[in-house]
C-alpha cells in the first residue's frame, strides 16, 4: 500500500524549511514596499483587502498647494506584484516537486490503461485496517495547514490563504490519484481520494475559523511498535502499528475552563489505531487488531506558554513549538484506554 509519503515528506520538507527559515530571518514580518515603508503581515487582512478602495484616502496638499498622490496608491501595485509572485512561486514549487517526486518514486512503471483499485475502508480484512486511510487524511490535513501559512507569507489574509491551500491540495491530490491510475502497481483509489479531501476540508475549516482551531486539534501519537523493533524496520511513516490518530478537544478552547487554574491544561482525546498490520514478516501469522482509544491528554503547548514562554512576547521558538505540538502528541502526555473492535 502506497502511503502518500510525498505529502508528509515532500511537502513537509519543502514548506517547513521555507516557513521556518522565513520566520527566523524575519521575512514573514512584513512585505517591503519601498524604502522606509513596511506593512505588517498581521495587518494584511485589513490593508490588502481594502486597497481597491483607494478613494478612501484623500490626497494631501503640498506647501505650494499642489495635489500629491496618496502613498497607498503608489504602493498598491508594488505589493500586488510581490503577492502574485510569491503565490505563483508556492503553487509552481509544490506542483513541480510533487510531479518530480512522483515520477522518480511511483510512476516509473506506467500502464497503458486506467485502472481503479478498491481497498475498502476500516474492515479487519483490509490491508491496513484503515490506518492508511487516516494517514492520507492526516497528511493532507497537515499539508493544507502548512500551505495556508505559506500563502499568508505570500500576502493573503487567513481565509484567502486557507481557500488557496485547500484548492491547491485538492488539485494535487486528484492529480496524484489520476497518475496512480495509469500505473501497474497502484491504481486510482476512490477511498484514498475521499480521505485526502476530508483532511483538506478539515484543515481549511480550522484555518478559516480560529475559534474552532482553539478548541480542536488533530494529532498523531507515535512510538516505534514491537513489530518494527522485532523486524528492525524503523520507518515511522509505514509503521502503522506504532501510530494512533487522535481527535483532541482542548479545555483552553472553552472560555469558562480557560480561566481555571488547572483544568485549562487538560484535553479530551479519542482516537483510532491498528496493530499487527504493518510492518509484518510476510507470513500472515501476526495477530492483528483495530482499536478505539479514549482518555485524557495534556495540553503541553498551553503549559509551555504559561511557564517557559510566559515572560516572552511570542518568541520565534514559541511559534515553532506551537506548530509542532499542533500535530504531534508527545509520548507520555496522554492517558489512553483501549477498546478493541471485533
Amino acid at each position: 500500500m502506497k502511503y502518500l509519503k510525498y505529502n508528509v515528506v515532500g511537502l513537509g520538507l519543502l514548506l517547513f524549511p521555507i516557513l521556518v527559515g522565513a520566520e527566523f530571518l524575519g521575512l514573514s514580518k512584513g512585505l517591503p514596499l519601498q524604502e522606509g515603508c513596511e506593512i505588517d503581515v498581521a495587518n494584511l487582512p485589513h490593508t490588502i483587502g481594502e486597497w481597491g478602495q483607494t478613494r478612501r484616502f484623500a490626497p494631501t496638499m503640498t506647501a505650494n498647494g499642489e495635489s500629491r498622490t496618496p502613498l497607498i496608491t503608489r504602493q498598491n501595485s508594488l505589493v500586488q506584484q510581490q503577492k502574485q509572485f510569491r503565490t505563483g512561486l508556492l503553487i509552481s514549487g509544490l506542483t513541480l516537486s510533487t510531479a518530480l517526486y512522483g515520477y522518480i518514486s511511483w510512476w516509473d512503471k506506467s500502464a497503458s490503461t486506467f485502472r481503479v483499485r478498491h481497498e475498502g475502508w476500516f474492515g479487519a480484512d483490509t490491508p491496513n485496517g484503515g490506518a492508511d486511510k487516516l494517514g492520507h487524511a492526516f497528511s493532507f490535513y497537515v499539508s493544507t495547514r502548512l500551505m495556508t501559512t505559506g500563502f499568508q507569507w505570500a500576502g493573503h489574509n487567513r481565509k484567502e490563504a486557507a481557500q488557496l491551500a485547500g484548492l491547491t491540495s485538492g488539485v494535487l491530490s486528484l492529480g496524484v490519484e489520476i497518475m496512480d491510475g495509469f500505473t501497474e502497481e497502484y491504481g486510482f483509489s476512490t477511498e484514498d481520494l475521499i480521505m485526502n479531501l476530508s483532511g483538506i476540508g478539515l484543515g481549511a475549516v480550522l484555518e478559516s475559523y480560529p475559534q474552532w482551531d482553539d478548541l480542536v486539534d488533530i494529532r498523531i501519537k507515535y512510538w516505534p511498535s514491537d513489530d518494527a523493533r522485532r523486524l528492525q524496520d524503523y520507518d515511522p511513516v509505514a509503521d502503522y502499528s506504532g501510530q494512533t490518530y487522535l481527535l483532541i478537544t482542548k479545555a483552553s478552547g472553552i472560555p469558562t475552563l480557560r480561566q481555571h487554574q488547572f483544568l485549562r491544561y487538560f484535553e479530551l482525546a479519542v482516537g483510532y489505531g491498528t496493530r499487527g498490520y504493518q510492518p509484518n514478516d510476510g507470513t500472515d501469522t501476526q495477530p492483528t487488531s483495530r482499536n478505539l482509544y479514549y482518555g485524557l491528554s495534556l495540553n503541553l503547548s498551553q503549559l509551555l506558554n504559561d511557564t517557559l514562554f510566559k515572560k516572552q512576547n511570542k518568541p520565534r521558538t514559541q511559534k515553532v513549538t506551537e506548530n509542532v505540538l499542533e500535530y504531534l502528541q508527545m509520548p507520555g502526555t496522554a492517558l489512553l484506554f483501549k477498546h478493541q473492535l471485533q
